[in-house]
């Protein structure tokens, strides 16, 4: 077995801070398709087929310890949920055994040989360990099953037995230490009562191709599920959600999409990665099974932010799990000095007291086995595309053609009248009379005085040297001199809820009034100068992102999360209109009123809309009861709300913009 050695690496000499190699190993035995086990103190994994090593990565790092014990290849590794005392537990076909690390080391510091504690023999080969919150219970997944037995008394207390397939990963549950969860073959994932041996869920079929990982999250309390073939499923553990399907996610696809948008965003258009063959040339597909999944501390990339690491065969992905999408990848193919290019297994884990990761990998055909340290907030940097840029809007110069499709008939063409016609009508209201030219006839009509007066001023009222104004404005503005500094009093402010952020804001075209979207699924609207008590605007059941005024002041459109659009009535507060989760293909990110309120323009996903609507105010109980003729809308929607009938047809003039 080669000495750990320290390695720098570099991507083409200009990027040595991303990756550091901090050590590797070569053992005898190559070990592709192994469970590693990585935390922010220490990694485990197998060398030589029997001998399991363990790696502190604190600096300065110890000395690599080996603890023997193990007749057969190991095939799987955990560590243990609490740092002290850090337990790790390793499993081959003729036992398991658990270790305690602070007693390995005093042990190997006294010149003894460090012993583990058998807890099972014979049980075949064990594909996934993992301990439990408390680390009294450690799964074993053999086979179809998933056996769980007990540290105290070293003795199996339940079989877990319902997969048509070798079960490939397990889970606790960490707010409910009773649940587990484990994933198969089969295609399938399944959910326990580990304490009472009981079957809570079964799904059915996610996918044609095997699971391979999970994760538990509990910040989210979400179930995520990795496959072979690089589609990553997203599930709602939330009581009462029946774990519901929350977004399927084809990570091949997705890295596509990055690299392109990272392509687009350099100023003289680079090429992507790319995918040819050094020898050949010719186009290869690079697979991306989901290896391993790991929380990743995102707090690089924003305090509200959510990620986490996928390990996968080819690099290193950081997934968002608020907005679905990808924030970096790494190849390792992208930086020589790595000595593994393609990895068989995967286990990544933040640093403590630092943003860094580490990432212990295994080679695919080799039988090396790295430490990596990676730098999440380096990596982002390199790949940073630029934000986008400011709302760009359109103000119309002229009316709209008939031809066009924002042409709704409502704008009537007024006929302007000639300046002569005006001008006559100005000067006298009488009728035209023949033109003659003797002044002395009568019925000429010039001899006659005229019959209207033209217009004169009223100067009959006093005003005082001040200008009277029809609207009273309640707030005094002042002229700030241009050579003053920017404003850094607080004048005042208003609390909106306590721990829920503000995510936007956007005044009324009057200045008169404040919208504000929470993410506590609410929405108000309170006075500009932040006095009076705030209109609360309740029904979302998401995170508001999105605020926008009608042109006449009296509605509010908000977006939300939950993928509804809502219209309100400022002046009642009341839901007007509200566009369901149908009629848009993932959350809504943007919506305004465009064109006088005559349409809702929104974005989501990868789609642009252009809605038209329509609310009638009327108050006929049986228009309210029965929807109005289908003429001029093609299939409607009708939602009636108290004393008002919305209609919505999105399908006469929609206009659907794919963006790439």
């Amino acid at each position: 077995m080669e000495e750990p050695r320290e390695a720098f690496s570099r991507n083409d000499g200009c990027a040595g801070d991303i990756v550091v190699e901090k050590f590797l190993v070569d053992s005898v035995k190559p070990a592709p398709h192994v469970q590693l086990a990585c935390s922010g103190q220490c990694c485990a994994f197998p060398s030589d087929g029997n001998e399991l090593c363990i790696w502190d990565t604190k600096d300065p790092p110890r000395q690599l310890m080996i603890l023997k014990g193990h007749r057969q290849p190991i095939t799987a590794v955990t560590f243990g949920s609490r740092e002290s005392p850090l337990l790790v537990c390793s499993a081959s076909l003729d036992c398991v055994m658990m270790w305690g690390l602070d007693e390995c080391r005093q042990e190997e510091l006294q010149g003894r040989l460090p012993r583990g504690t058998a807890l099972g023999a014979l049980l075949g080969r064990v594909l996934c360990l993992r301990l439990s919150p408390d680390d009294r219970v450690v799964a074993v997944c053999v086979k179809n099953k998933v056996l769980l037995l007990d540290l105290e008394s070293r003795s199996p207390l339940a079989e877990l037995d319902g997969h048509h397939g070798p079960v490939t990963a397990a889970e606790f549950c960490a707010w409910q230490s009773h649940i587990l969860i484990s994933v198969s073959e089969d295609r399938s994932f399944k959910v326990w009562d580990h304490r009472m041996g009981s079957l809570m869920y079964s799904s059915s079929v996610l996918t044609a191709a095997p699971l391979l990982s999970l994760l538990v999250d509990p910040r989210s309390q979400q179930l995520v599920v990795g496959c072979t073939d690089g589609q990553l499923w997203i599930l709602s553990l939330v009581e009462g959600h029946d774990y519901r399907c929350v977004t399927h996610v084809d990570l091949r696809r997705k890295r596509e999409s990055f690299s392109t948008r990272r392509v687009e965003s350099e100023p003289e258009g680079g090429q992507p990665p790319s995918t040819k063959a050094p020898e050949t040339g010719e186009e290869t597909e690079v697979a991306l099974p989901v290896l391993s999944l790991a929380a990743c501390d995102c707090g690089f990339l924003s305090e509200t932010a959510h990620c986490l690491w996928i390990g996968s065969s080819a690099g290193l992905l950081i997934f968002n799990l608020a907005s679905f999408e990808l924030e970096a990848v790494l190849h390792y193919k992208d930086f020589r000095s790595l000595s593994i290019q393609v990895a068989g297994s995967c286990a990544v884990a933040s640093r403590t007291g630092s943003g860094e990761a580490l990432c212990l990998l295994t080679s695919m055909f080799g039988n090396e086995t790295a430490l990596v340290e990676v730098d999440p907030a380096a990596l982002l940097r390199s790949q940073q595309h630029p934000r986008r840029g400011p709302d760009l809007s359109v103000l119309p110069s002229s009316c709209v053609l008939p031809t066009s499709p924002l042409y709704l008939g409502l704008v009537k063409e007024k006929r302007t009248k000639p300046a002569t016609q005006k001008h006559s009508a100005a000067r006298s209201v009488v009728k035209d009379h023949p033109l003659v030219f003797h002044s002395k006839i009568r019925s000429s009509g010039y001899t006659a005085a005229p019959c209207a007066t033209m217009f004169s001023p009223k100067t009959s009222f006093k005003n005082d040297g001040k200008r009277a104004s029809k609207c009273k404005n309640n707030y005094r503005c002042k002229e700030r001199p241009l050579e003053s500094p920017a404003p850094s009093k607080l004048s005042r402010q208003l609390a909106m809820a306590r721990g829920q952020a503000l995510l936007c804001v956007q005044y009324s075209g009057d200045g008169q009034q404040l919208a504000c979207g929470l993410a506590n699924h609410l929405s108000l609207v309170c006075n500009a100068d932040l006095t009076g008590k705030p209109a609360v605007l309740s029904g979302h059941d998401g995170a508001v992102g999105s605020v926008c005024w009608s042109h006449d002041g009296r509605r509010v459109l908000s977006a939300s999360q939950d993928g509804t659009l809502r219209v309100w009535s400022v002046r009642g507060p009341e839901l007007a209109l509200r566009l369901g989760k149908d009629t848009f293909p993932k959350p809504v990110q943007s919506a305004q009123f465009y064109y006088i309120d005559a349409f809702i323009l929104s974005s989501a996903g990868p789609e642009v809309q252009l809605l038209k609507h329509h609310i009638d105010t009327s108050k006929d109980d049986l228009r309210r009861s029965c929807p109005p003729p289908s003429s001029g809308w093609l299939c409607p929607t009708f939602v009636a709300l108290q004393n008002k009938v919305a209609t919505v047809a999105p399908g006469i003039t929609s206009v659907f913009l794919m963006a790439r």
